[in-house]
Formats: structure tokens, sequence, C-alpha cells
């Protein structure tokens, strides 16, 4: 495993520069890049000059005011995608970028905006592996051979945890290319229903990718997803999809509430998920634009959020238990979202 970026890997210590001299020595300067330099900004920290939308960049939580700018938008003169997450950042989370399982692995394989640089399998895996295998060279795609291995020691050639169900099928691979809001509107322009979901603080990456399998199962047209703290599109996520991260376009965004407007402004009426919504769904017709609004289990959606939907709506469940896990939640939901004709 790689160690953190350190931008000034040889850079004394604090406790280096705050020790008494020796005698004969004179106290060493402090190192420019050294936490000697208290009020110096970290070096990743966005200039107010490239905070979108003419705002100075504030790091606070996503649902405040007080922040600046979405992950997916080229709005305010700033670069395409404004301030938020960038790819490296999020590879931090999953440093290994390690899919597995028969059909994360096999969606991998023959997506052709994936890189691919390591393939472990299992010889009785590989047999049942054959139709990925030609249908990608089939389309020409450059895929490393397989390293075959036995399962006994699976999980330790390929850096797994102990008890990972991989199914014998294991790749290492780049992250895909990142998708920005105004290219995600755009795309769904021209279908005559789109759904968008976006999740408020869901972090889960069990819940993440069993909303993503369902969003792809019922035709959502993409997902947006908070930067700050989301799950690795690799890992235990990609496995809970089903392959549906190949699929499904993703957009980071580091302030919901300015993303759910942009959507606004392009026709679309947002819908709030949460129990105390004053509107049962499917009680009422759902317009072919739409967007559905998940909040993370217990804390539900913000305050912020749920003032900026359009209408809060809730699911029709009865006592004793009245509530359902969000990723259950989304797919009832979207299945009522995407129904033809709604």
């Amino acid at each position: 495993m790689s160690k953190p970026y350190n931008p000034h890997p040889q850079a004394p210590s604090k406790r280096f520069f705050d020790r008494k001299p020796r005698d004969g020595e004179s106290k060493p300067a402090a190192h420019s890049g050294d936490d000697a330099s208290a009020n110096a900004a970290p070096h990743d920290a966005p200039s107010k000059k490239s905070a979108p939308f003419g705002k100075p960049y504030n790091k606070g939580d996503s649902g405040n005011k007080g922040d600046s700018g979405y992950r997916g938008s080229s709005k305010g003169g700033g670069s395409k995608g404004g301030v938020g997450m960038n790819m490296s950042d999020r590879r931090a989370a999953s440093p290994t970028n390690l899919i597995w399982g028969t059909h994360a692995v096999g969606e991998a394989w023959g997506n052709p905006n994936r890189k691919i640089t390591k393939f472990w399998a299992t010889e009785k895996a590989l047999e049942f592996f054959q139709e990925p295998l030609a249908k990608a060279r089939k389309n020409g795609l450059t895929r490393p051979e397989p390293e075959i291995i036995e399962r006994k020691v699976f999980e330790q050639r390929t850096k797994l945890e102990n008890g990972t169900v991989h199914q014998g099928l294991c790749i290492r691979c780049d992250d895909l290319p990142e998708v920005f809001l105004d290219e995600l509107l755009g795309r769904a322009s021209t279908a005559e229903r789109s759904c968008i979901v976006i999740l408020d603080q869901v972090t889960d990456p069990h819940n993440v990718g069993a909303i993503m399998r369902s969003a792809s199962a019922f035709g959502a047209a993409g997902l947006v997803m908070q930067s700050r703290h989301a799950p690795a599109l690799t890992g235990v996520l990609a496995k809970t999809a089903c392959g549906a991260v190949e699929h499904m376009p993703v957009v980071y965004a580091t302030n919901l509430s300015r993303a759910i407007a942009d959507c606004q402004e392009r026709g679309y009426t947002v819908f709030g998920l949460d129990e105390r919504g004053e509107h049962v769904m499917g009680q009422f017709p759902i317009p072919a634009r739409s967007v559905l609004v998940l909040g993370a289990e217990g804390k539900g959606l913000r305050s912020l959020v749920r003032d900026t939907c359009d209408r809060v709506v809730k699911l029709a469940t009865h006592a004793p238990i009245a509530s359902l896990n969000v990723s259950n939640a989304a797919a009832v939901s979207l299945y009522e979202f995407t129904k033809t004709g709604s």
C-alpha cells in the first residue's frame, strides 16, 4: 500500500524546530513547508478566485449555505466541474482500486472506458469467464493476461480481506472518467422520460451499491453523490452494484442544494423522500423530468436539502415496521418514478 502524499517528504518535524539547540549549535530555521508556518494555507486549498459562482471557497458541510459550488457545473467562470473532490482524492479511499466478483468484474472487463491493469483468477472461475474474455477481444479492448492462482492463496495474493466473497475473480483498475452535472443533464435532455437520483450523505458502500443497481435496473439517467466522504466506486460498492458501476453515470457534488437548483432550472421537479412527507408515493402523477433525493438512514434529509425540494413524499408503509432500508426505499420509489405514463 502506498504512503500518503507528503508535499515536503524531507522536511524536519516540528519537534526538531522546537527543541533547544545543543552547545555551539544555532537554532535551525523553519522550513517553508513545515508546520511552523501556522498561518500558511494548505497546499491543496482552492483560492477564492477558483471558487465558482463568485463566492469564496468554504470547506464546510455541503448542506450549509456557506459551501460554494459543486462538482458537476462549469458555471461561474471556474474550471469545468467547479470546486469539489478530484479523482486522486477519491482514490485515497480505495488505494488499490480493486473490483471483485463475477458480475462486477465481467461488466468492468467489457467497459471500453475502464482501464484494467491486473487480473487474478482461479482456474475454475476462469473457465466460466470465457464469454467476457471473448467479447473484449472481439471489441479490440486491451486487457491484461490472467494470473492463475489457487483459491487458498487468492486473498493473500490480491490483498483482499479474509472472507471476501470474490468468486475467484479480481481486477485492479483505474477510476472511470469523471462525469459532470451539465454533461449528465445534456445526455438526459433527449430522453422522453428522465429520472436522476441524488444521495444526501448516503455513504455506506452496500447501500450506495444497491441503489446504483436499482437505478440501473429501472432506467435512471444518473446518480449525484456528495463528494465529501463519498465511497469509492470499487470494492464492496462495485460488488454490491453487480456491474451497475460501469453503466450508471455518477456526478460528485460539494453542494447538493446547488445541484438541485441546477436540475430545477433545467425543468426537473425534485422530490425528497422522507417518512414525514406530505404526499404519498403512487398517489400523484410523476412528471417526465424528475429527481429523487434520498437521505442517510437515521438522519434522513438535512433541512437545507429538504427545503430545496419541490415536494417531500413518503412511501405508504404500515405498522408495526413502517420504515425501510434506504436502498429498499430507493428501489420501490424508482419503480414508481420510472413507470412509463406515470
